[in-house]
């Protein structure tokens, strides 16, 4: 009889080894174990896609169905430090046991039926929320939507937070034809959102098509605000004087008004109050967000790693206020769309300091540096035009160098992949700081 790993370590190590491919998408291989597991949620369920903007929303969902009073279920990808980040139940990470059995549980039904590294611990993650007696699950998609592991599980309310050109060689390379593979969590006679201010043609065609209960901003539901509170307007129900969401960003109010509406959606089966609203939004936290630390200079982790979020980061960088420098740590995937993260941010960062990431597909630093180089930033040393381009091995080494030359009025933004954000937090953290 084959032993298997007994550490969510081993575990871990196994699985990015026991599938040919990284990413294979499709439901069939995921639905046969599913079955096999028996997986079933009593309680509703809520799964959210999207460009951008799926990591907050779930947060916001799961702050504020806590401050209700409900047991929540919590699967979000990817982690940025520890694995067990990707499950919380009741605002808890798993822990490594519970996560462990769940991995056996899955090996022992899966059979001859190969998954990859997310498809199993996908099914081992939503295992173990079928298990905890808990009264709403969220999860949120991995990439695309309609051949996403996830979407074996029939949503009670799916949720598109936004649309936009990302993974292009497995959803196209169009809005609508990416539009279309999102909407591919939306379920006939169930309520589908979206929160995209400007939804593609292809994913209003779907919904219509399969008769989901399709909710569009701007239609079905709506906000409004001034600088000190916003208020929420759905199809049958205002919530008024709201406090703005603790999650900084330009977006988090459409974020936030996509998570008022389903949980209007869901009002007969989770009725949360208005002060449950409120503490909700005021209580809920997400790393890497933009994340401003405390402290001078000031320091930004944000997880943008497409232009859509580039845009946003920009955006958000231009309402902080004035910084005399900004120091960049910068590393990316290399089938990312670097030379439209660069055009959203050229002009906000006066020193670059570009790293490797430890990926094999991430590119490298020298890489990044010749896209800065074709984007017309070059180093530069005339007075008031001061620019630096310098590269490192690692997001750590990149943003101590970054650290050690900015002022305390200078700002350092950390962007451009989970990883990047990830290796800044892991050092800080091992600095004692978080």
């Amino acid at each position: 009889m084959q032993s298997h790993p007994t550490t969510l370590s081993g575990w871990l190590s196994l699985l990015e080894t026991m599938h040919p491919k990284a990413i294979d998408m499709g439901l069939e291989r995921v639905a046969q174990v599913k079955d096999r597991l028996g997986i079933h949620f009593d309680c509703p369920v809520i799964i959210v896609g999207g460009t951008n903007g799926k990591g907050s929303t779930c947060a916001m969902l799961e702050a504020i169905l806590m401050q209700a009073g409900y047991r929540v279920g919590v699967y979000t990808s990817p982690h940025l430090i520890d694995f067990n980040e990707r499950a919380r139940v009741h605002g808890e990470p798993a822990t490594d046991d519970a996560l462990v059995n769940q991995f056996a549980a899955v090996e022992e039904k899966r059979g001859d039926v190969s998954l990859t590294y997310f498809e199993f611990t996908t099914l081992a993650i939503m295992r173990l929320f079928a298990q905890s007696g808990l009264d709403a699950v969220i999860l949120e998609v991995g990439l695309g939507g309609r051949l996403d592991a996830v979407n074996v599980i029939d949503a009670d309310v799916a949720i598109v937070t936004s649309v936009d050109i990302d993974h292009t060689e497995y959803l196209g390379d169009t809005r609508e034809k990416i539009g279309f593979e999102k909407a591919g969590i939306f379920r006939p006679g169930r309520t589908a959102i979206c929160g995209d201010p400007v939804p593609p043609q292809s994913l209003i065609d779907h919904a219509k098509a399969i008769g989901a209960d399709l909710w569009l901003f701007g239609h079905d539901f709506n906000y409004s605000g001034d600088k000190q509170q916003w208020n929420y307007g759905g199809r049958a129900q205002r919530r008024n004087s709201l406090g703005y969401p603790a999650l900084r960003g330009a977006n988090q109010l459409l974020n936030a008004s996509a998570v008022l509406a389903a949980l209007e959606a869901l009002r007969d089966r989770l009725p949360v109050g208005a002060q449950e609203v409120r503490t909700g939004l005021a209580l809920v936290d997400l790393p890497g967000r933009f994340q401003v630390l405390p402290g001078r200079p000031a320091i930004v982790l944000d997880v943008a790693h497409n232009p859509h979020a580039a845009a946003t980061l920009a955006q958000n960088l231009d309402n902080m206020g004035f910084h005399p420098y900004t120091y960049a740590v910068f590393g990316a995937m290399q089938d990312k769309d670097i030379d439209g993260i660069i055009a959203h941010l050229k002009d906000r960062v006066d020193h670059w300091c570009l790293t490797d990431l430890p990926l094999p597909r991430a590119a490298s630093a020298d890489y990044i540096r010749k896209k800065l180089a074709d984007a017309g930033i070059v180093p530069c040393t005339e007075a008031g035009k001061e620019c630096t381009v310098e590269t490192f091995d690692t997001p750590a080494t990149a943003f101590e160098n970054a650290r050690s030359r900015a002022g305390e009025n200078d700002r350092i933004a950390v962007f451009g992949s989970f990883l990047t954000v990830a290796g800044v937090m892991e050092a800080r953290r091992a600095e004692g700081q978080r």
